[in-house]
């Protein structure tokens, strides 16, 4: 029996895409909620509950660019120059934010700089995230296997709606992490924070939800068309059960299943994409076979990649592991 390895290529980069999304989004969503916490000891403790693995987390989105580039290099060579801008902001916010990160705790008299600068570069970071997400959802100009667009197509009302929802889901992805590693004050803090940024998740989901549909006709068919409403039906049924379980965490101060809940939305909200742009790698119309790369190619790549994968998914899980549990105010970063 045959295996598609184009497609196989595209179950493993999706899987990386939301790995980097769940793992870097809470700590970029903490680096988001980070001037609303009272004073620096919060601040502290925040910093503390990700200093184990916020950098590892990065390491899903040099796999899912690296992938890309070698499992389909005509998406890569289309989306590129597409999205040169964000993806370049992007690139330099995760770098100040991570230089901030470090030199906050080696300074008295500018820490007040660099709590900023963690801020901005979190916030940047993200929403060039969800721009760049939303300009590939809306489509990208193709014509003889060519980025046929201008400078600025990434910039556009639904583009910018995608980078705003981004940041709110990621900020709720922070406030319910932080219930699960803080106590007292930072966790009710963190509790309010929950709400109102679950509120704005759901919101703005909804949002997407609705346009996206209208963008292509295809979008349309591939969720309301039989037989595919059969199956998309069940997505807004599931997102419906996680914002149940979101409410019921809350209100009962439970540590965990906010955070689970939040997670939920996620999976679901990628699981909804993947309907709307399936069997498209770049919509309208390249596909992930058209932008495969050869057979042979992706096989060589699959061998490293069924040991790598597994090898950054053990010292992964290790890490959250050892660290696992309420975060120690007291504990110092080093």
């Amino acid at each position: 029996m045959a295996v598609d390895l184009a497609f196989v290529w595209a179950l493993i980069l999706a899987f990386a895409v939301f790995a980097y999304v769940v793992m870097d989004g809470f700590d970029l969503g903490i680096g988001i909620l980070f001037p609303l916490l009272k004073g620096q000891r919060d601040r502290d403790t925040a910093m503390n509950s990700v200093a184990p693995v916020w950098d590892g987390n990065e390491t899903w989105l040099v796999l899912g660019g690296g992938g890309l580039m070698a499992a389909f290099p005509l998406a890569y060579a289309i989306l590129m120059p597409a999205l040169y801008a964000p993806i370049i902001i992007m690139l330099f916010a995760l770098i100040f934010r991570g230089v901030a990160f470090e030199f906050r705790w080696r300074t008295v008299r500018s820490k007040y700089l660099w709590s900023l600068s963690f801020f901005g570069g979190s916030v940047v970071a993200a929403l060039c995230q969800g721009i760049a997400l939303g300009a590939i959802v809306q489509g990208i100009a193709v014509a003889d296997r060519a980025y046929a667009g201008g400078w600025w197509d990434w910039l556009t009302p639904f583009s910018l709606m995608t980078g705003v929802a981004l940041v709110v889901g990621y900020a709720l992805l922070g406030s319910t992490w932080l219930i699960m590693k803080t106590t007292g004050e930072l966790k009710a803090t963190a509790t309010r924070f929950a709400w109102i940024s679950g509120i704005g998740t759901v919101a703005l989901i909804g949002v997407v939800s609705l346009w996206t549909p209208l963008l292509y006709p295809a979008f349309w068919e591939r969720w309301f068309n039989w037989p595919a409403t059969a199956f998309s039906v069940w997505v807004p049924m599931l997102v419906t059960a996680c914002v149940a379980l979101l409410v019921q965490g809350l209100r009962r101060g439970y540590d965990t299943q906010p955070f689970l809940a939040s997670l939920g939305l996620f999976l679901l909200s990628y699981i909804g994409l993947a309907i709307s742009l399936y069997p498209n790698i770049l919509p309208p119309d390249v596909s992930i076979w058209r932008a495969a790369a050869p057979d042979d190619s992706l096989l060589f790549l699959l061998v490293g990649a069924v040991i790598l994968i597994p090898l950054i998914l053990g010292y992964t899980a290790y890490s959250y592991w050892v660290f696992r549990g309420k975060t120690d105010p007291k504990a110092g970063y080093h």
